[in-house]
């Protein structure tokens, strides 16, 4: 590769870094990035060296969250793990998975989360005034890892994304509180789905771990703005990033 073809992966890393942080999605950006850069890789090695450079990314915007955000660890970490194995399991079924159906699917289930966020305001803006019931916050984490971590494995793109609005609908919790509980789980996810890619030989690790210092300034960028910035502002780039992926994946699948 070029000088001008790494500066482009590194720019794309920090970008889908500070994505990644406020709202997930940051995929939607790297593996583009990657795919037109490195033609030669197939599309597993691809969301391979994806994975290991979005495992640090996230693991910094959680380091950078809890120091301003409290989070319930005795459920996050038992949910990240859950993630983690559901994931794996995901990134092993791929080839099991007609990719054509997929896709659509999650494409519906987008246009969803965006028409829901425009009708109903409200939503993640601030905390419900009554909290869940601790039974109710286990079953919601604790589905919601294990089903979104296996998306995770086998797509990816808008794992952060789901989870956000899985917590904010179904718990009341305001967005940025929801995004980091959500990267909790996230870095679960990703650990899952690169040990398993790992184990398979797919990743190219250099390229990775280049990416990944970059992801992580992008990462720690990114969750500042949203602590700093707060519901409001998370909810726009939600907006934006969802409509994204929409646009995205319909020009991958139908274009």
């Amino acid at each position: 590769m070029t000088v001008a073809d790494w500066g482009l992966l590194m720019a794309a890393a920090t970008a889908a870094g500070w994505v990644d942080a406020v709202v997930g999605g940051g995929g939607l950006i790297l593996l583009p990035a990657i795919l037109l850069v490195a033609p030669q890789l197939t599309q597993q090695a691809a969301l391979a060296t994806n994975k290991a450079t979005a495992v640090f990314g996230t693991v910094a915007a959680v380091v950078t969250f809890a120091r301003k955000v409290s989070l319930d660890w005795k459920v996050l970490v038992p949910a990240g793990a859950i993630a983690a194995t559901t994931s794996a399991a995901g990134a092993a079924a791929v080839s099991l998975i007609d990719r054509d159906l997929f896709v659509p699917i999650i494409m519906v289930v987008l246009v969803g989360v965006a028409v829901l966020v425009t009708c109903r305001p409200t939503i993640g803006r601030t905390a419900a005034p009554s909290p869940p019931t601790h039974r109710k916050v286990l079953i919601v984490i604790g589905l919601a890892a294990a089903g979104i971590g296996f998306y995770d494995g086998i797509l990816g793109p808008g794992t952060g994304t789901f989870l956000i609005i899985v917590f904010a609908t179904m718990l009341g919790t305001e967005f940025v509180r929801s995004a980091a509980m959500a990267k909790v789980i996230n870095v679960g996810s990703n650990v899952g789905a690169l040990a398993y890619f790992a184990f398979t030989g797919s990743v190219y690790w250099q390229l990775g771990a280049a990416m990944a210092a970059c992801n992580v300034v992008g990462a720690v960028l990114g969750s500042r703005t949203a602590v700093a910035r707060g519901a409001g502002f998370v909810r726009i780039v939600l907006l934006v990033v969802v409509i994204g992926m929409v646009l995205r994946l319909g020009w991958q699948q139908f274009g």
